[in-house]
């Protein structure tokens, strides 16, 4: 294991400065792609900060391809981490809901404009499937959304684009796990599917990008209507 020398953080902070720092010995070169990150204690200790936080740290970087976790044998740096400067990016994005939210809805707009043009009738009838799902399970449709946008992303036929969006959605992901079901509209987002849907399936640009923004767009207004109650609950919680 090689020596790493690491700052303490202080107990106020919480799991994005611990992600920064993680990042850090990379951008350092005090670790390197594939190196064996301290042990889990090891870095509660030195960053002095609890389980919970350490746990959500690696999870966020886990989660956008930065690290990777084995069974017994610890937690790696990506081999390949330096092929990936948007999943670092992402890292150091971990925990700002609004930049996480824009940079998807500046994507997609991109990638559902593109996939009109180029969309083949295997992949309308994926769409279609994944639509079926989704009303079949109201109660959790995730898999099946997100599939939904997958499928959007290679009908792009951009490879690069495409290996953006899959990071992006799984940090988007964990993002919309905090939100309480009763902020999602299950009728509302499955008819947002179905209209993102019927513009590709017309193969009309537009009518594609506008149906995605409508989409997008509601998804940002719940996050941030989240955001701002939390920001609440924690000032009158510091207010007492």
């Amino acid at each position: 294991m090689k020596q790493v020398e690491i700052k303490s953080i202080d107990r106020k902070t919480l799991s994005k400065q611990v992600i920064d720092e993680i990042i850090q010995l990379l951008t350092t070169g005090q670790l390197k792609p594939g190196d064996r990150l301290p042990s889990e204690m090891e870095l509660m200790t030195m960053f002095n900060v609890s389980r919970p936080v350490m746990r959500e740290a690696l999870t966020s970087l886990e989660a956008v391809g930065v690290v990777h976790r084995k069974t017994r044998n610890g937690t790696f740096f990506s081999d390949k981490i330096g092929s990936k400067p948007f999943s670092m990016m992402l890292a150091l994005s971990t925990g700002n809901v609004r930049t996480i939210i824009e940079t998807r809805i500046s994507l997609e707009l991109g990638l559902v404009t593109m996939a009109a043009e180029k969309i083949s009738d295997d992949s309308l009838k994926k769409l279609e499937i994944a639509i079926e799902e989704m009303k079949k399970h109201t109660d959790d449709y995730r898999s099946f959304d997100r599939q939904f946008h997958e499928e959007i992303a290679q009908s792009a036929s951009n490879p690069l684009l495409e290996a953006i969006i899959d990071p992006l959605l799984n940090l988007f992901d964990e993002t919309w796990d905090q939100i309480p079901g009763h902020y999602r509209n299950p009728e509302k987002t499955l008819q947002h599917h179905i209209d993102i849907y019927n513009a590709l399936k017309n193969r009309d640009p537009i009518a594609a990008y506008t149906s995605m923004y409508t989409h997008l767009n509601y998804v940002r207004e719940r996050v941030y209507k989240r955001e701002r109650e939390k920001e609440k609950e924690r000032s009158d919680h510091s207010s007492r």
